[in-house]
């Protein structure tokens, strides 16, 4: 039985890279697929792309930083297929390369507002449409491994997409009582033009000319990464994968497994400090309270 056929799925920033690597991996399952992005252009040319091979789409404008906007595409989405099924909080932008100096607060502004409420708007605009039918679906955070562990002179990517992980695994504990499986894709280099993200960046987060921009070689190994990564469309059919799985961390590059791990000892070792701290014996063994 496909889980997914006949089933709607938004998607913002859609329009290319992993966006529509998804989009297409998910039109390949018979789903509806809602294309959302701030590129217009880009926009037009996908959503025919997806046209050509039988997907039913709809093209919508969306810069995911302005909630309004969020709630536009909501309606058009339940206007054109009914019901919504599955969000996909993909759309991000990769910031400024630098030490901490150099990062404007207009660079910062900007991350903050695309990586982390973006994805914060698109679920306030989407659940409630997904509880309201009451059978269930699916909410997808496209985060990064390097919100698995911090990377250095990259403080507002790493920041927000370490954010965009942790709302994951609140949001999974919330929404499984309403059938709503959460996945946070964390990919590591994929073949996008993510290191051209200011193509796209709005006026209003625009660095004054007297702000430092990217470091033009930390920026420059960076794009090399990027271009020397996995192809896009592998993405889109791993989380196919893993939404099958009920999977809620999505990786893409299993040879990170060993970094990961490395933070994970570090983390269990300071909890063994503490446990022998005389300050703190009189919580070693304390229940714990959980919401």
């Amino acid at each position: 039985m496909n889980q997914f056929a006949g089933k709607t799925a938004v998607i913002s920033g859609g329009a290319e890279g992993i966006g529509l690597a998804i989009a297409k991996a998910l039109g390949e399952q018979e789903m509806n697929i809602v294309l959302a992005d701030i590129d217009s252009e880009n926009l037009e040319k996908a959503s025919e792309e997806l046209g050509r091979s039988g997907v039913p789409v709809l093209a919508v404008t969306l810069d995911v930083a302005e909630e309004a906007q969020w709630q536009a595409v909501a309606k058009q989405a339940v206007e054109r297929f009914g019901k919504i099924h599955m969000l996909v909080n993909n759309a991000g932008v990769g910031g400024e390369a630098g030490p901490i100096e150099s990062q404007s607060s207009d660079t910062w502004n900007w991350a903050l507002s695309v990586n982390l409420m973006g994805v914060v708007f698109g679920a306030k605009a989407i659940v409630p449409l997904i509880k309201e039918h009451g059978e269930g679906g699916w909410v997808v955070n496209v985060g990064s491994m390097a919100g698995m562990g911090g990377v250095p002179y990259s403080g507002a990517y790493t920041a927000t997409k370490s954010a965009v992980v942790a709302l994951s695994e609140s949001w999974a504990g919330e929404l499984k009582g309403d059938g709503i499986g959460v996945s946070v894709l964390c990919p590591a280099f994929v073949q996008t033009r993510i290191y051209d993200s200011h193509r796209n960046r709005q006026a209003r987060y625009q660095a004054k000319e007297t702000e430092a921009t990217d470091d033009s070689k930390l920026f420059g190994k960076a794009k090399a990464a990027v271009q020397n990564g996995i192809d896009a469309s592998i993405v889109g059919k791993r989380l196919v994968e893993a939404l099958r799985a009920g999977e809620l961390y999505v990786f893409t590059h299993p040879n990170y497994r060993p970094v990961v791990q490395n933070r994970s000892k570090m983390i269990d070792a300071a909890f063994e400090r503490a446990a022998q701290s005389p300050l703190l014996q009189h919580i070693v063994n304390q229940k714990l309270e959980m919401l």
